[in-house]
Formats: C-alpha cells, sequence, structure tokens
C-alpha cells in the first residue's frame, strides 16, 4: 500500500511499479473509437512516452500501444497507485503550504471509488468527464502541490501539469484550463482524436476543476427543481403521491433518486448498467431496484390507488423492501400491503428500473391506452447525451453488452442505432404529454440532440434554443439564475462530520437572519434552502468528502463564508473549508441550451461572461480557477468556468471571500439585466445601493415597437 508520502514522491521509475492492468472490481469507461491513422498512433504513444526517461521507453511503449488499441486511449493504468483513493484529512498532506493540501483533498475526493464514475479512468461523472488524461499526470500534479510555496502557480493544460510558475501570493496557487481548443476544431469527431493524442481533455464541470462533491452537488439543485416544477405545473408544492419518472443514475443523475424522496414523491428511475443501481441502492440514495415492467406498473398504481393496510400486516414487509430483484408472489403480495401503506401516509418511493428508459415510457404509455390512467405527472430525462455516441445514451434495440460492443466494432451503425432509439424515445413522451405529463429538458442535450436524429421536438415559431420542451433554466431555475441565486457549497477539509455539522448550523443561521429582511420572492428561495439545510443531515447526503451545498444568492454566499471563516479563526471548525460552486450557476457558464437559455437578446452563444468570471474571480482572492470547454450539455456546446477559495480563518481569507464572491454573483446578474430579464434588473439596482463601488450599465427598454416597425420599412 502506497502512502501518502511515497504518492507525492513524483513519478515511481526506480523501479517501476508493476502493471496490475484493469480492476475488475470497479466499473470502467466504454471503449473510445478515436479512429486514429497509422501517423496518429505512433504521435499519440510519442506523447505519452514523454513523460518518462528514454531507457525506459522500449518497456512502456509496447503496454501504452496496447492501451491505446484495447481502450481508445492511453490510461497508463501500470501507474494507478494502489492507496485507498479517497479526501484524507489535510494534515495528512505532506505539504508547504495548507492551500496546496487542501488542492489534494478536493483532487482525490474526485477520484474516489465511492464518487468517481469510472476512477481507473480518471472519470469522475458524465461518462467522459475527466481529472486528468492519465495517471502521470496525476502523480506529477501532487508531486508539484507537495513541493509548491505560496509565490508559485501550478498551470495545468487540460490534465498537463505545465509546471510550477513564480506569482506573488495573492495569486491564484493553480490555474486550469481543459479543452481550450480553437473554435473551428471543437467538432466531436476533433474531441476524439485529440483526446486519444493526450493532447486535450473533457472535464465535464466540477470533475476537472477538482470541486466535485458526489451527487449530492446535483441533489439540491434537483430538489428544486421538481419542487418549483410542481408548483409551475401542477399548481403544488405539495408532491406527496406524484410520480415522477426520469433517467440515469450514474454521476450527477444519481442524485434525481434522493430529491424524489426528498420532494416527497414517487421517483421511478431507469437505469441500463446495473453497477451504479447497486451503488445508489448500498449509498441509501435508493430505495428498491426491479427489472420487471409489470412490477414497476404494479409498484406505482398500487402507490396511488390502494387504501391503507392494517398496522398488524407492517412488520411482515420489511424483507422484501431491500435492493434486489422482487420475484415470488409472497413478496409480491407483501410489496402490495406496502404500497398501500405508503398511500396511506403518502410516503415517497425510489423505484430504480433497471431497464432501459425508452421501454419505461411505452409502456407507461400502454397502460394508458388499456387503462386511462395516466402514471406519470412529471417526466424528465439525465442520460448523458452530451457524449451519445460513446456511452452516454443506450438505444432500447440492444442489451447493455450488446451497446457497449457495437459502439466500438461499427460507430456509424451504432450512431444510427441511437438516432432510431432517440425517435422512439420522443414519440412516447410526446404522445404521454399530450394526455398531461409534464416534461421538461434537464439540459443535459437531450432535446438538442433528439432534434439531430429526426425526432419531432421543433417549438413551432421557436428560436435557435427552443424545442417544444421546454429546458429547466427557461421555466424553473432561470428566474433563480436572474435573482442570483446558485449552487452554493463548502468541504470542511479536517473530514470530520462534526465540522460539517457545525457548519449547517452556521449557514442556517445566516440564511434565518437574511430571511427576514427580503422581498417575498426572494424569502420563498431562502426558505426553500433552509429546509434543505435542516434535513440535509438525515438525509445520509455524504459520499465522499464532508461536503455541502445550498442554493444562496450573493448576500447569503459572502456572509456564509465569512461566518465560516470566523468559525475555523475561532476553533469551533477544526481545519480549513474549502467553499466552490457548480459551474452551473449565475456567471459561471455560457450555455445557450441550458444556463443562458433564457437569454433572449441574441448573446445566448457568446461566452464572455463565464470567460470573464474567471479572469475575474482570480484576480479576486481565489486559491484556484477553471476554464472548460464543454461541461453538461457537451463539447464545443458550452463554455464554464470554477473556482475554490480556501477559508483558513485569516483576515485575507474573509477579504478575499468579501471580494471575489461578491463579483461571482453580479457578474453573472449584471448580463442577464442587460439580456432584458426584468429579475435581474431589480436585483443588481439593489445590489448597487449596497455596494457604493458597484456601477453597473443599465439597459433602456424600447417601449414602443411600432417604432422599430417603421425604422425598417
Amino acid at each position: 500500500m502506497t502512502t501518502l508520502k511515497e504518492l507525492c514522491g513524483g513519478l515511481p521509475l526506480n523501479p517501476l511499479p508493476p502493471n496490475r492492468g484493469r480492476d475488475p472490481n470497479v466499473p470502467h469507461a466504454p471503449v473510445r473509437t478515436p479512429n486514429l491513422t497509422a501517423e496518429e498512433e505512433r504521435l499519440s504513444l510519442r506523447n505519452a512516452l514523454r513523460y518518462f526517461p528514454p531507457a525506459l521507453h522500449s518497456t512502456l511503449a509496447p503496454e501504452f500501444a496496447q492501451e491505446l488499441r484495447q481502450y481508445g486511449h492511453i490510461y497508463m493504468y501500470r501507474f494507478c497507485p494502489s492507496i485507498r483513493m479517497r479526501a484524507y484529512p489535510i494534515d495528512e498532506y505532506p505539504c508547504q503550504i495548507r492551500h496546496a493540501a487542501a488542492i489534494m483533498h478536493m483532487i482525490m475526493n474526485n477520484l474516489d471509488p465511492a464518487v468517481a464514475q469510472f476512477p481507473q479512468e480518471l472519470v469522475t461523472y458524465g461518462g467522459n468527464g475527466q481529472v486528468f488524461s492519465n495517471w502521470a499526470q496525476f502523480r506529477l500534479v501532487l508531486h508539484y502541490l507537495s513541493t509548491m510555496s505560496e509565490e508559485q502557480t501550478l498551470v495545468m493544460y487540460s490534465g498537463h501539469p505545465l509546471g510550477l510558475f513564480p506569482s506573488l501570493p495573492s495569486s491564484p496557487r493553480c490555474v486550469i484550463t481543459n479543452g481550450m481548443v480553437i473554435p473551428n476544431y471543437s467538432s466531436r469527431e476533433s474531441y476524439e482524436k485529440m483526446f486519444a493524442l493526450g493532447i486535450t481533455m473533457y472535464g465535464q464541470m466540477t470533475a476537472g476543476s477538482y470541486c466535485y462533491i458526489g451527487p449530492q452537488g446535483i441533489v439540491h439543485g434537483t430538489l428544486l427543481t421538481v419542487l418549483n416544477a410542481g408548483r409551475r405545473y401542477l399548481g403544488t408544492s405539495d408532491l406527496r403521491g406524484r410520480v415522477f419518472v426520469t433517467s440515469g443514475l450514474g454521476g450527477m443523475s444519481g442524485a434525481q433518486a434522493k430529491a424524489a424522496v426528498i420532494a416527497g414523491c414517487v421517483g421511478v428511475i431507469a437505469e441500463v448498467d446495473e453497477a451504479p443501481l447497486k451503488k445508489r441502492h448500498e449509498q441509501g440514495w435508493l430505495m428498491e431496484i426491479t427489472k420487471d415492467l409489470d412490477h414497476c406498473m404494479q409498484r406505482i398504481r398500487y402507490h396511488i390507488h390502494h387504501t391503507s393496510p392494517k398496522d398488524t400486516e407492517l412488520p411482515s414487509i420489511a424483507g422484501c423492501i431491500s435492493g434486489t430483484l422482487h420475484q415470488g408472489a409472497m413478496c409480491q403480495k407483501m410489496l402490495f400491503v406496502f404500497c398501500r401503506q405508503a398511500k396511506r401516509s403518502k410516503m415517497a418511493l425510489s423505484l430504480g428500473y433497471h431497464g432501459n428508459i425508452v421501454d419505461l415510457w411505452e409502456r407507461l404509455w400502454e397502460e394508458y391506452e388499456r387503462t386511462g390512467d395516466l402514471l406519470v405527472d412529471l417526466g424528465s430525462d439525465q442520460t448523458s447525451l452530451h457524449n451519445p455516441f460513446s456511452g452516454g445514451y443506450y438505444p432500447v434495440q440492444l442489451s447493455f453488452e450488446q451497446a457497449n460492443q457495437l459502439m466500438n466494432s461499427d460507430p456509424q451503425r451504432f450512431r444510427t442505432v441511437v438516432h432510431e432509439s432517440l425517435r422512439r424515445h420522443i414519440a412516447a413522451i410526446n404522445k404521454l404529454s399530450e394526455e398531461g405529463m409534464y416534461f421538461w429538458d434537464y439540459g443535459n442535450a437531450f432535446l438538442l440532440e433528439a432534434k439531430r436524429a429526426g425526432a419531432e421536438v421543433q417549438k413551432s415559431g421557436g428560436g435557435a434554443t427552443e424545442f417544444k420542451y421546454p429546458s429547466y433554466v427557461q421555466h424553473i431555475m432561470g428566474d433563480i439564475f436572474s435573482l442570483g441565486f446558485g449552487p452554493f457549497r463548502w468541504v470542511c477539509t479536517s473530514g470530520n462530520p462534526s465540522d460539517l455539522a457545525e457548519t449547517d448550523d452556521i449557514a442556517t443561521s445566516v440564511l434565518e437572519e437574511i430571511s427576514a429582511s427580503v422581498t417575498e420572492r426572494v424569502r420563498q428561495q431562502y426558505s426553500d434552502n433552509i429546509r434543505w439545510i435542516r434535513e440535509a443531515g438525515k438525509h445520509n447526503m455524504v459520499v465522499g468528502s464532508q461536503a455541502r451545498i445550498l442554493y444562496s444568492d450573493q448576500r447569503g454566499r459572502v456572509s456564509i463564508a465569512l461566518a465560516i471563516n470566523k468559525a475555523v479563526a475561532d476553533g469551533r471548525v477544526t481545519a480549513p473549508v474549502v467553499i466552490s460552486r457548480d459551474h452551473h450557476d449565475v456567471s459561471g457558464t455560457d450555455s445557450p441550451f441550458r444556463e443562458t437559455s433564457n437569454i433572449y437578446d441574441g448573446s445566448a452563444f457568446c461566452a464572455d461572461m463565464a470567460v470573464q468570471n474567471v479572469i475575474g474571480d482570480a484576480f479576486r482572492g481565489a486559491t484556484w480557477v477553471s476554464l472548460h470547454n464543454g461541461g453538461g450539455v457537451g463539447w464545443g456546446e458550452v463554455i464554464n468556468g470554477g473556482f475554490g477559495l480556501v477559508l483558513d480563518g485569516s483576515e485575507e481569507a474573509g477579504k478575499r471571500a468579501r471580494t471575489m464572491l461578491n463579483w461571482d454573483v453580479s457578474n453573472g446578474v449584471a448580463r442577464r439585466c442587460w439580456s432584458g430579464n426584468s429579475n435581474a434588473y431589480e436585483t443588481i439596482q439593489l445590489t448597487m445601493e449596497d455596494q457604493p463601488h458597484l456601477r453597473v450599465t443599465m439597459p433602456y427598454h424600447v417601449q414602443d415597437e411600432h417604432i422599430l416597425y417603421n425604422a425598417l420599412h
């Protein structure tokens, strides 16, 4: 077993570590198909060998070549460390400065097998969201961080550590770019080749910025989305007895089951891969698993229709409510009893369907045709359609194993089958929606890829970013961003659950105090978040690092950060706390089919906001910053960025937090204001009143459309 000290010692070259290859006990990324020419294969191999002295090339070249041809990428499995990968307490890292140790803590959490989707391929989530491109990069980064001083910055080029460069103590300790490809060459086909060559990387959002905190990172956003969907579409905040159908239980999508239960509804989530189903059940995030569609329909129907059982019936069901596949008449009978009890108490349920989401949608339509019962109220989708042809979407015509084989053996045929499946997928959703089900796009490029497949998703008379179904940003979360609310998070680097509990109490107190002096609309958001933070501890949220997330506006983020920093200074929190956010935020992402899909002045396809945000965060005090191509909707579709800031209890940390967080929110609110959003207009006006040094260019709106008509005619 490697120690942290050994891990930080650089590349182990004398002797080389044994080549253990792939670990059969962990899930692995699908085989990539870069279609390299012979010359490109040589270039890929040459690039990989740059990390090693020539004396080792004859040993390493054959195994790297085998990895390239067998898996479509050189991961350097030989250098995958044997140490248990997890977020160790900050004081255990052998570093000169604690800020570097905090970054290490975050990196190793991203690669924890309990957190990461494909840990040996360095993929954290989304099917291809890389932390690094290979294990040599991982080891070199930890070595650089262990030797770093406060007058150096680590520069990261798409997973590759360019080196430590002299800088100021006020500078970021790490600056990361991922996938910064010249726009005309930012296609999927070009990406596959460039990734195989080892020269660029898809960092998703918080994978490549080292800020992922497991599916909790999206649970709260998913919860808010479901709650606000109920308010908008169903006219109620009480979702007990309502049915939400969706797909995906892998990385970010793993949040859906937990969010459904917290929201109080019945969540039915399809997943083709058995590994994440079992993983989410073992983590307590998924209550039940079935691969029987008949049983799935019975579960929903009995949950909705049956009367309550006698109390004496309840103890007999305990053995059946498990993650196993339910079989047998007696077990079935006891499940029905449980469903009736659930109806009486309106218990929430998360049911994982081990099968294809298209089969589930089509069966729901068959049930409606047969009985007239619409068994679903709300619907969405979280398959990784930013990556549709390399494991992000599994077509209904093929089994999981058949799909993995075909995407490698015949990529063009696989593409055709995916498009056929997407057309069936949409057809079933369209039918159910016409009968009263409310569906929204979750910003995973689902509708975008369905359109490209020829499915009927186009909105009549709609703009370039509009489809038949709204993006959840357009209908549900967009106004929240315009009010300055977004996913703010923190990580207690001590690894101590008591520190997390203390920060939960701090955040609750701060939000309660602020909520007494805000508008009613903002108070509703605070109320949702106070409820969330009070209940978060009991919902078994922590997977990996001791982390928490909530949605907060500018005032709330600054106040929480300052209060936590004071708690670190006072010793109430025993070690530094890293604050961060999802890139999916007010200012962090320019994504015309998601975060900026409600920007209607023509600038939805412009990326000034995200780029400016990273630059501004860097010189206002962030400990590290990152800028990415891709993330969420896909390569070439998005520019996004993020930050990490270490609160170590110092006055300097408080000053940095105040300055940087104010900018990090106001930037996006100002941009949304300029685009014509009335909520953002009001929010930035109030912010300028509170901050005398803030001056934003405010728009004048055309009040008489006839002026435009007359001028153009």
